[in-house]
């Protein structure tokens, strides 16, 4: 039963109704708040990529450029099997968008909370339905986005456990975060009624990465469509593949709810062509998840129309362990936590654990450990090939722990960082290479990595590396350990483990800097209903939580005369001696500005002096002056 229902039930009750009266007024209410709600029923047809059979030709050389065509060529990382080619946008096409986006705009921000939640819970039936039903599992193959080649596993706690979360939250207290708020107001203008509104933007962008393609396009579109405004989505040119299928679930859930689909715009085109909506003055507001030095061309661009940005741009995320952990605690409970943290998505997570930073004796204990786990993890594609019959790798007996990374072309760049390192004194452990795969030489693979040893001078310690590449270093104290994790550019992240009783545990908590900080865990993304953002190089602005659906917003501030004081006729009111053009002005011209000062003195005075004494000789002052 909903909140306002139930507040009714308890105020019935007080006033002494019968509970025959309470279920005949109630009930059937309850039912038509659940029909007015309910979610619809719709399909969206599988590309034929995800579907049983399918062969896709191996590429020799993997890229999403090919020779003499402006067309976006989509393959699986994992296999290097071609998924198909993607026609770019162009300046014409995103103007087209963007007209098409604002036109619907305008019937949908008419819309109740009731109808966008529909919306919403249409979306969630279908999501959750995919992921949960093993009848589903073509679905749930190509919700394992083929184009970034993450696991199966990493698919589903990374991106549509966090996806459906989210819905969850907006759906259930999204309406609350933006119900008009009440503001304090002061002595001098006690009549007043002020109130914050949070009200629609009109036509909103959000550029996002690759690394997420399922949450990074559904999440601003959650967001979007319940503060009734549009979205051009621009996904990353890497994921082009799925981010179509992704962003078609939400335009045909708005088509299943009797809405535009044109309200969600998909632009998916190269960087050339991304400065022309980024810089479009029909854009109220962007979201941009990526890389720094992507994130001053978007700001730089979106500055031509003063145009607003979030921005998340990764982080170079510590884990902090303290020496309070006990070697048990270490190895059972922080560790998975770590390797997890650490490896998800082959290291590609913007919060991803980048920095391991032991106090002495836990140091001392987790190299045997993290070297033992690192070894023995495994690469490959979570899913079966289709172009091999010597395979094993079958649905039932996956035994992938971490896929591939989304390109090669950086490869020689993390070598060069494990190599200066090594020269520095760092100890590599294992790893520090690619990987060729023996069923699939073609998918970009790079060995886990381990290195110790680690100081904050070393390049590596300062790079994000977006990579399974794990770094030990050596803090002498948690004072120590603090000022290791804020000696980066970024800010993002971070996670402080010790036992619960340690002092030292809020210590961390307070002196690092970060946007935000996990204890005794990693990720705390996961908690959807707090905002999501860092600090220093890591970006500003948040998305997630009341401040992220606030912020794509028009804050309207709204000040009113209060209904008692409309009923009593008390109002704002001009004195004639402050009165602009009276002939009570005309004669003061003559005997000058003396008496409007006197009468604000006074005014101030009753408004602000300490004291009744002091603010009734104020009162008296406006009345001779007046």
């Amino acid at each position: 039963m909903n909140d306002e229902l139930y507040s009714e039930v308890l105020r019935k009750r007080d006033n002494g109704l019968r509970l025959e009266d309470l279920t005949l007024a109630v009930v059937p209410r309850y039912f038509l708040y659940q029909d007015e709600e309910a979610p619809v029923d719709y399909a969206v047809p599988l590309p034929d990529q995800a579907k049983p059979g399918w062969t896709g030709k191996v590429l020799e050389e993997p890229s999403i450029k090919t020779p003499g065509s402006s067309a976006i060529q989509c393959y699986n990382p994992a296999t290097g099997q071609l998924l198909g080619y993607v026609n770019p946008a162009t300046p014409d096409g995103i103007d087209r968008a963007l007209t098409k986006a604002a036109e619907a705009q305008k019937e949908w921000s008419k819309t109740t909370f009731k109808q966008r939640r529909k919306v919403l819970r249409t979306m969630l039936k279908y999501v959750d339905r995919g992921s949960s039903d093993s009848k589903c599992d073509q679905l749930m193959t190509c919700r394992h986005p083929a184009d970034s080649g993450k696991t199966k596993v990493d698919a589903m706690l990374g991106e549509i456990l966090v996806t459906i979360e989210k819905l969850k939250w907006t759906i259930q207290h999204g309406e609350k975060a933006l119900q008009p708020e009440r503001r304090s107001t002061n002595f001098l203008m006690m009549y007043k009624y002020n109130e914050v509104r949070w009200e629609p933007l009109g036509v909103l962008a959000a550029c996002v990465s690759w690394n997420y393609p399922f949450h990074n396009a559904l999440s601003p579109i959650i967001s979007t469509l319940f503060t009734g405004s549009a979205l051009l989505l621009k996904p990353s040119e890497q994921t082009a593949f799925s981010s179509s299928y992704f962003t078609s679930i939400a335009r045909n859930a708005l088509s299943a709810c009797s809405h535009s689909p044109n309200l969600i715009q998909s632009l998916l085109c190269w960087p050339q062509t991304a400065n022309h909506l980024t810089s479009h003055p029909g854009i109220s507001h962007i979201t941009f998840i990526g890389s720094r030095s992507v994130a001053h061309t978007v700001c730089a661009s979106a500055a031509k129309a003063l145009t607003p940005v979030c921005v998340e741009l990764g982080g170079k995320d510590p884990a902090i362990i303290l020496d309070s952990i006990t070697p048990s605690e270490l190895e059972n409970k922080v560790l998975p936590i770590l390797m997890k943290g650490i490896f998800t998505s082959a290291g590609q997570n913007c919060i991803g654990i980048e920095r391991i930073i032991a106090c002495p004796h836990s140091y001392n204990l987790l190299i045997p450990l993290l070297e033992t786990r690192i070894r023995n993890l495994r690469l490959g594609p979570s899913l079966p090939s289709t172009n091999t019959t010597n395979d094993t790798n079958t649905d039932n007996n996956i035994t992938t722990d971490i896929g591939p990374l989304i390109s090669s072309s950086r490869f020689p760049q993390l070598q060069s960082l494990i190599s200066s390192a090594v020269s520095q004194g760092g100890h590599l452990h294992c790893g520090g290479k690619p990987y060729i795969h023996p069923t699939h030489p073609h998918g970009h693979y790079f060995t886990p990595t381990f290195l110790s040893a680690i100081t904050p001078k070393m390049p590596i310690a300062q790079t994000e590396l977006f990579a399974p590449i794990c770094l030990l270093m050596l803090a002498s104290s948690p004072a120590h350990a603090i000022s290791i994790a804020n000696s980066t550019p970024y800010a993002l992240g971070a996670s402080v483990f010790g036992s619960p009783s340690d002092p030292d545990i809020d210590l961390c908590v307070s002196g690092i800097q970060a946007g935000m900080v996990s204890v005794n865990d990693f990720g705390a993304y996961y908690a959807t209903g707090l905002p999501f953002g860092g600090v220093k190089g890591s970006g500003y602005g948040r998305f997630g939580g009341e401040e992220g659906l606030r912020g794509i917003c028009n804050l309207k501030s709204v000040c009113r005369d209060s209904v008692w004081a409309e009923w009593i006729g008390v109002g704002t009111r001009i004195p004639g001696v402050l009165r602009y053009g009276s002939e009570r002005m005309e004669r003061d011209k003559v005997v000058g500005q003396g008496r409007k000062v006197k009468f604000l003195k006074g005014m101030m005075k009753m408004g602000y002096a300490e004291g009744m004494g002091r603010r009734g000789r104020g009162l008296w002052e406006m009345w001779r002056s007046g």
